[in-house]
């Protein structure tokens, strides 16, 4: 997720800091940018002139403090462990700059949750996308009750400006709205099969013909992880 928000917001005209703790991420991250747009060409989808332009706003950077330096909004998209986000909303905190929005892509936990651990609650948010982040038009920005009108405006525009539909939540709540009725999806789904109605594969068929869902509730479960 983290690298295709990161390349999303250098397709539209941002300059991008992508940094991880795990150097081989990085490795990852920058060959499968570099396919990708190669691809886009390819399909004629993108010129060879646009390709060079997101290239200049899209950096790899190793050295996070480096990166969080250049921020003017950091998005978070690391594990979705609440020790890991802590520490790095703290480091974020002392390493942004004074007027830097910080954000979380995480739906797992409720924006107040990191606010506490920074000196700037006001300026921290859910900004939320959905896989995949290149492709999918909305994202849900979260308030918590210390986010500041003008922190949720600004992160409204910057979805805008990356392309995508936003929605704005003034007041957080778990899983926020997609998954939360997704969860109502798979509430229904996991009591049909555990009632012998049908097959997992024959509760997707019924979700992707009958109600005209992209994939069914089992597919999506399995690619989201079924731990999550």
């Amino acid at each position: 997720m983290g690298r295709q928000i990161a390349l999303n917001a250098a397709v539209n005209g941002f300059q991008t800091y992508l940094s991880d703790g795990f150097t081989e991420a990085l490795d990852k991250a920058a060959a499968w940018a570099e396919e990708y747009l190669a691809g886009r060409i390819a399909k004629g989808r993108m010129t060879a002139e646009q390709v060079a332009e997101i290239k200049k706003n899209f950096h790899i950077e190793p050295d996070m403090d480096a990166a969080l330096k250049q921020a003017d909004v950091m998005i978070e998209a690391i594990i979705e462990s609440m020790d890991a986000k802590l520490e790095l909303f703290k480091k974020a905190d002392a390493v942004c700059k004074p007027g830097a929005i910080l954000t979380s892509n995480s739906s797992s936990f409720v924006p107040s949750r990191y606010a506490s651990a920074t000196s700037r609650p006001d300026k921290v948010l859910g900004m939320h996308f959905f896989n995949p982040a290149l492709v999918m038009k909305l994202v849900e920005v979260v308030m918590h009750p210390g986010t500041s009108e003008e922190s949720a405006q600004t992160i409204m525009q910057l979805s805008r400006d990356m392309d995508k539909e936003p929605i704005l939540l003034r007041k957080e709540c778990p899983s926020f709205v997609v998954n939360r009725i997704v969860a109502a999806i798979n509430d229904a789904m996991l009591q049909i099969l555990d009632e012998g109605i049908c097959t997992p594969q024959e509760v997707d068929i019924a979700c992707e013909k009958g109600l005209n869902h992209p994939i069914g509730p089992c597919k999506l479960m399995d690619m989201s992880g079924i731990d999550l």
